[in-house]
C-alpha cells in the first residue's frame, strides 16, 4: 500500500458520506486532513485517517 505524503489528496469515508481533503500531516499509522472549512466555527475542518482508510485521488 502506498502511503499518502503532504499536500496529496486523498478520499476517505466519514461518518457514511465520502469526503475529499488535503493531507497535512502524517504518522506512523494516520495522517491528518483538512477536508473543508466550518462557517460556524470559523477554522478548518480536520480529521485523523488511518492508512487503511484511504485513497490517493492527486
Amino acid at each position: 500500500m502506498t502511503t499518502a505524503k503532504i499536500g496529496d489528496m486523498i478520499s476517505f469515508n466519514r461518518e457514511g458520506k465520502e469526503h475529499e481533503g488535503v493531507v497535512s500531516g502524517i504518522r506512523e499509522n494516520s495522517v491528518m486532513v483538512k477536508y473543508g472549512y466550518s462557517k460556524a466555527k470559523d477554522e478548518p475542518l480536520t480529521t485523523i485517517v488511518n492508512h487503511k482508510n484511504y485513497k490517493i485521488t492527486k
